[in-house]
Parts: structure tokens; C-alpha cells; sequence
């Protein structure tokens, strides 16, 4: 019955609580935390409940008062990464886009980063930059069959954008910090080649040719059926390309973004020796691959300056995935190793809902699945009793309860591009530095024509 009243107060139960700097709408508690034990020591949920920070939404465009608390967390981080449980839920997008402005705005942030190819992220901010083109286009050649080709971001370029024309002194950007999958097209060669043409014409030639073969890649996956020693072969002569670009020893802006580009290709091509039937070499190129997505974003960072959103899934912001043995080492811990305290992973979790995903992990269609209210025993079910819908807190600075359960492993559930799955054991203290709880999501919605 208790369960009952709270669901019916998450519908449309709201008060208004009065903050120093405006009001905000918090979702009523309804539902009083469980006593403390008789042995004095105090409940796991009593403990969540005093370090939690309720969320007035997931929507972006409103009031952020209820950020506050979340920006004094990040505090002076460079990079703060932001996960997500889903690869296609509606509120965990949402919300990126929510705390992305926030920290815009009142934290100097100016990078957004996602988990999609280096070339694609600059074609995106081309149009951040220039305003030429058109956001959905943009959006629709960019994300096309991946989770984010869906109007969340469409929203997100589209505030971008309006945001650079009223702030043209103080522009931000987007990057993509992976590897060049699903395409590396014949104009971002170009970006390499062009820049040889114009200040180093005599090794033109000899780039051109290590390239040839691989330029360009239109399709990995029929990349992939190429033999191994093919791609082998090219994999060795992307190499011998960055290292061309590098030997020219060239100065500024152009010189380090054309060095940067080359990398980018030689990282793809390298993956791209892969042998997807052989399954125990996955782990080696999830590694890879991680450790790829580090580097981008570290060099992007260290070459500008600039503050960075991270948004990838849970078990690639995470000091340690949910699936250690697929991913030994992932993106986050990485960081941490380059960064130490000026990177900041916060993760998702959520209880019940929608999102997208797909029958195999290869290839197939993202389609709509949905998961009941999680079972007992997990991380969710205890996180769902807090009396807030939604909600965050600090893992490092909880009540030593809530310490003690968040450094437990329990079953979790961290979906990505195959369902179904099963929860995996996850100690949210040990992967995360601040967590954020969702009641309740749907899938995201379908990019419009």
C-alpha cells in the first residue's frame, strides 16, 4: 500500500520548496525512510536519504537551482564523465543535456564529448562553429545507427548552436573521442592530405600512397570482411602515415589538428585488425579502444584548455565496467591514471522503464525494450525506496551507512547494445564518485524527418 501512495505521488504529487534563489518544484516524500536496526545502526536508506539531493527534473530549459549541489561536487574537475544505464532511454539524455548547460553556465564548461567517431564530433562542431547546414541534417548523417540518432540530440545541437550565436567570444564544441567506426569518410582523409598539400607538398605523394586502399573507410563492418592480413597490412601503413604527418615537424594550430586527425585514423585502422570469431580477443580490443577514447579526450583537453562533459555509458565513464572480463580496462580508469582528481565519473541507475537496444551486438536494428521494477536484493530496489523520484549524491561524502553499502556489490542492471542481459554485481562506491538515481525512464524518441 505504501509502494501504491508513492507511485501515485510521483504522477502528479508536487510541492513548492522555497531556495534562496528562486523556487523549485521537488516531488512530495511520501514514504518515510525504514527505522535504524535495533542494534543502533542506521538503515542504508535513512543513510541515502541524508545524503541525497532531490532532482526537479530530467528536462533541460528550467530552473537549475537543483544542480547547485552538483556543481560544488564536481568542483574544479576538468573532465567530469556522464554515464548512462541505457544506451537509449529519453531522461538519461535528457538530463545530459540538462547538467551540460548547467555547468556551461555556471561552471566554465565549454566541451561536450560523446562516445562516437573523432570525425563525426568535428563535423558536428563545424556547424557549432559556422552555423552552415542545418541541425537535423547535421544529426541525421553524424548518428545515423546509433542510439543517439534520436531528437534528445538534435535538442542538444540545437541549443549548442543557439548558444554560440549569442556567445560568439566564448563558443563551445563537441567532440567525438572514438574511433572512427562506423566510417571514416574521404573528406576527413582530407583534412590530412589537405593540410600536407599546403605546407609540406613533397611528402604528398608518399602519403597519399600509404593511404591508398584504406581511404576511405565507407562501411566497417564490410571493412571487417576484408582478410586479416589485408587489413593487417593497412593497419601498418596508417602507422607509417601518422608518423609521416609527424616527422614534418610543424608548428600551431594546423600542424597539431592534422596530427590529431592522422592518429585518429591510424587508432581505426588499427582496431580494425579485430577478429570479431574470435571472441577471446575481444577483451584486448575493448581495452584498446578505451584506452583510445582517453587519449582523444585527454588530448583534446590538454590541447585547449577547455572543461569537458563526458557522456558515454555507465562501464565506459566508470573507474571499473560491470563486465570486467569484456572490458578490463575502461575509459574512466584511464583518466584517472592521466588526470587523478581533475576527472570525475558520475553514474546512472534507474528502477524500471523503456529504452532501446538491440538483438545482437553486431549489426540489427535499435529497437524498444522494457524492464519491470528491479528485484530485491539489487542496487536499484534499495536506491527506489529513497523518498525522492529522482535524485544524486556524493558516494565520497554519504554517511558512513551509505558508504558501506555503496563499497558492496550488488546486482545492477548496465544495458548497452544487446539485451536481454543480466544484472551484474557492481559496487557503485568503488566505479562512480556521485551517482544519480531515476525512478522511473522511457525510451528516447525517434529523430522526426
Amino acid at each position: 500500500m505504501v509502494r501504491h501512495r508513492k507511485r501515485l505521488g510521483r504522477r502528479g504529487l508536487l510541492v513548492t520548496a522555497v531556495a534562496a534563489m528562486g523556487a523549485v518544484l521537488v516531488p512530495v516524500a511520501v514514504r518515510a525512510a525504514p527505522a535504524d536496526a535495533a542494534d543502533g545502526k542506521q538503515s542504508p536508506v535513512r543513510a541515502l536519504e541524508q545524503a541525497a539531493h532531490p532532482l526537479r527534473s530530467a528536462e533541460p530549459g528550467r530552473n537549475t537551482a537543483d544542480l547547485r549541489a552538483l556543481g560544488s561536487m564536481i568542483g574544479d574537475a576538468k573532465v567530469v564523465g556522464l554515464g548512462e544505464a541505457t544506451h537509449g532511454s529519453h531522461e538519461f539524455f535528457a538530463m545530459k543535456e540538462r547538467v551540460f548547460r548547467h555547468l556551461v553556465e555556471e561552471k566554465g564548461f565549454t566541451t561536450f564529448a560523446l562516445e562516437l567517431s573523432w570525425s563525426a564530433g568535428l563535423q558536428i562542431d563545424d556547424y557549432l562553429q559556422t552555423g552552415k547546414g542545418d541541425a537535423r541534417r547535421i544529426a541525421k548523417e553524424t548518428l545515423t545507427n546509433s542510439p543517439w540518432e534520436r531528437e534528445e540530440f538534435v535538442s542538444l545541437i540545437e541549443w549548442m548552436r543557439d548558444y554560440n550565436s549569442r556567445h560568439p567570444g566564448r563558443t563551445v564544441h563537441f567532440m567525438g573521442d572514438d574511433l572512427g567506426a562506423p566510417a571514416i569518410n574521404d573528406a576527413f582523409f582530407g583534412r590530412v592530405t589537405g593540410y600536407v598539400q599546403q605546407n609540406h607538398p613533397q611528402a604528398l605523394p608518399k602519403l597519399n600512397a600509404l593511404y591508398t586502399g584504406l581511404r576511405p573507410i565507407d562501411d566497417a563492418f564490410a571493412y571487417l570482411r576484408k582478410p586479416l592480413a589485408e587489413r593487417q597490412q593497412l593497419a601498418t601503413k596508417a602507422q607509417q602515415a601518422l608518423e609521416l604527418v609527424s616527422s614534418q615537424k610543424g608548428r600551431g594550430e594546423a600542424f597539431a589538428w592534422a596530427e590529431q586527425n592522422a592518429r585518429s585514423i591510424a587508432q581505426t585502422a588499427k582496431f580494425l585488425t579485430m577478429n570479431p570469431d574470435d571472441p577471446d580477443s575481444l577483451p584486448t580490443f575493448q581495452r584498446f579502444r578505451d584506452e583510445v577514447m582517453a587519449q582523444n579526450v585527454t588530448w583534446w583537453q590538454q590541447h585547449t584548455g577547455q572543461k569537458i562533459l563526458l557522456s558515454a555509458h555507465n562501464d565506459h565513464v566508470a573507474y571499473a565496467a560491470s563486465e570486467p572480463g569484456l572490458y578490463p580496462k575502461t575509459q574512466g580508469s584511464f583518466l584517472r591514471d592521466t588526470m587523478g582528481k581533475n576527472y570525475l565519473p558520475i553514474g546512472f541507475t534507474f528502477h524500471r522503464g523503456s529504452f532501446l537496444s538491440k538483438d545482437t551486438a553486431l549489426g540489427g536494428d535499435w529497437k524498444k525494450f522494457t524492464v519491470d521494477a528491479a528485484g530485491p536484493g539489487s542496487n536499484e530496489h534499495t536506491l527506489d525506496q529513497v523518498r525522492h523520484r529522482d535524485f544524486y549524491l556524493d558516494v565520497r561524502n554519504a554517511p558512513a551507512a551509505a558508504r558501506d553499502w555503496l563499497n558492496t556489490a550488488r546486482p545492477t542492471l548496465n544495458i548497452g547494445t544487446q539485451f536481454p542481459v543480466k544484472p551484474r554485481d557492481v559496487a557503485l562506491a568503488k566505479d562512480f564518485d556521485v551517482l544519480i538515481h531515476l525512478s522511473e525512464v522511457r525510451e528516447a524518441d525517434k529523430l522526426k524527418p
